[in-house]
């Protein structure tokens, strides 16, 4: 929303609309006052002259607008409209007449209004298609728009999503057929959203939810409650969510695998994914689960993330964690070219793994008590006839630790240990201990007189300890401080650089 003439900021204006030019985009109102207003078309196609608008100035982005506009009694319709941008929206609940509906809470409203009640069924309307009128007029289905039978796997829905949408493409068909099919797919594609729509379709007057956990720009018809603080609406009429592009690459051995489908969390960003097998084009199972954590696989993102938020309980108290959901219609997935061959690669490994799992058990009882380094390790997997090939280091490696660290220290060290589930890397001015693993730290002590006396007290202690110092514990082993796992490696590369003596 932009002004013309703005009043001081904070004020509230309440004017009269009296002219409107919805031709433009964004379509423009002029009020009572004079003041000139550059309103959403999709709000500006619902006003008429003679209705009474009010806004606060204080938004500094589109999607902070929060505009109520009193419908005049020319128009033939007592509804009222009302924009505001909304956060988190609750799971679904009864009211006293035993009707399902979702409360959405506005964002800084400085109207005085604090939150949204969305019955079901404008929920299974405007999301999901289905009209709880049975005498209203048909729609169809979310399959029948991408052509395909409620059976499609989440692969042919993705193919049936690209025919359709090259289909519209070459018809010049309107934006609104386009947006229908993509909010279709986006539906389908996502499993959650998908079973409450599968639910829906014999049973229209179910509970439904608000796809994506809302975010965003919303656009309602109702009335306002008599406090002045609920808006009880009767029909969303747009809602538009808060939108961001990511590039990044993720490692593949994040997907938790399913049959048909793939799910990718990165708790260090915040956000997830759905991957179908048509988006990387390749085919996997559940078996996968078993050794992905061997595989060095990194995808190439591009998506668009909603914002959406999690529930967690924290010190016996509930939390709400903000968190980001790709839109499958906009998601790309690129895999390098030799994807074949790691897979080959870590399936081997694996195999390996079992095929010697009786003396990879006696070593991990092994460093389960003491540190040992890894050239004898790999003495003791010859005597094991373990072929010479196999690299040691993954004994203790596990699906979640980054091969980034490990890389990074080892090719530093002079010799490596290897102790539970840690790395010890005896380097030419300090010994690092590393644990690469988000939530970790990488400790960094002074070059000791004697590895084995370091280790031997090293071995019989906790960070817990070092922290703290007990026992003067930290200042026995040289304890020169710690590095924590941040968003950025490359400032992880720098600051290790500077504690170990290294030229930055």
């Amino acid at each position: 929303m932009a002004l013309g003439q703005a009043p001081l900021p904070g004020h509230v204006v309440c004017q009269r609309v009296a002219h409107l030019q919805r031709t433009g985009s964004p379509a423009e109102c002029v009020l009572a006052n004079g003041t000139k207003l550059l309103l959403p078309r999709h709000l500006a196609s619902h006003l008429a002259i003679g209705d009474e608008i009010r806004f606060p100035v204080a938004a500094s982005r589109p999607l902070e607008t929060e505009i109520y506009v009193k419908k005049n009694s020319f128009s033939g319709r007592s509804s009222d409209l009302y924009l505001a941008p909304i956060g988190h929206v609750t799971q679904p609940r009864k009211d006293k007449r035993g009707q399902p509906h979702v409360c959405a809470e506005i964002l800084q409203g400085l109207l005085g209004i604090a939150s949204v009640i969305l019955p079901g069924n404008t929920l299974r309307e405007y999301f999901f298609s289905i009209l709880s009128d049975p005498h209203g007029l048909a729609r169809p289905t979310l399959y029948e728009l991408l052509r395909i039978p409620s059976t499609a796997s989440p692969a042919e829905l993705r193919v049936a999503f690209k025919l359709r949408e090259l289909e519209l493409r070459q018809q010049n068909s309107n934006r609104a057929e386009r947006v229908a099919v993509q909010r279709a797919f986006n539906i389908l594609a996502h499993p959650e959203f998908r079973a409450c729509y599968d639910a829906l379709l014999p049973d229209p007057e179910g509970p439904a939810s608000f796809p994506y956990g809302a975010f965003g720009s919303l656009l309602v018809r109702g009335e306002q409650s008599r406090d002045g603080q609920t808006f009880f609406s009767n029909r969303i009429l747009a809602f538009v969510p808060e939108q961001r592009q990511r590039r990044f690459r993720a490692p593949l051995r994040q997907c938790d695998f399913y049959d048909g489908r793939a799910f990718y969390r990165d708790a260090r960003r915040k956000l997830e994914m759905w991957i179908d097998p048509a988006l990387l084009h390749m085919t996997w199972d559940a078996t996968w689960n078993q050794w992905k954590h061997l595989l060095p696989t990194k995808m190439e993102v591009s998506a668009t993330f909603v914002q959406s938020g999690k529930s967690r309980r924290r010190h016996g108290e509930w939390a709400f964690v903000p968190w980001e959901t790709a839109l499958p219609s906009r998601l790309e997935v690129k895999l390098p070219h030799d994807i074949e061959e790691q897979v080959a690669a870590a399936r081997a490994t694996y195999h390996r793994f079992g095929q010697y799992s009786t003396a990879l058990d006696r070593i991990r009882a092994c460093i389960e008590h003491r540190a040992v380094e890894k050239a004898e390790l790999e003495r003791i997997c010859s005597e094991h006839y373990i072929p010479r090939d196999f690299d040691v280091a993954q004994i203790s490696w596990r699906p979640d630790y980054n091969a980034f660290f490990y890389r990074q220290l080892s090719r530093r060290a002079h010799r490596i240990y290897l102790f539970r589930d840690e790395y010890i890397f005896d380097l030419e001015r300090t010994v690092v201990v590393e644990t690469p693993q988000l939530g970790h730290a990488t400790y960094i002590f002074a070059k000791p007189r004697s590895m084995d006396g370091f280790l031997a007290t090293y071995t019989k202690i906790t960070k817990e300890d070092i922290r703290r110092n007990r026992d003067d514990v930290a200042a026995r082993l040289g304890f020169l401080g710690r590095i924590i796992h941040g968003v950025d490696p490359k400032l992880w590369v720098k600051d290790l650089k500077c504690r170990i003596g290294e030229v930055v």
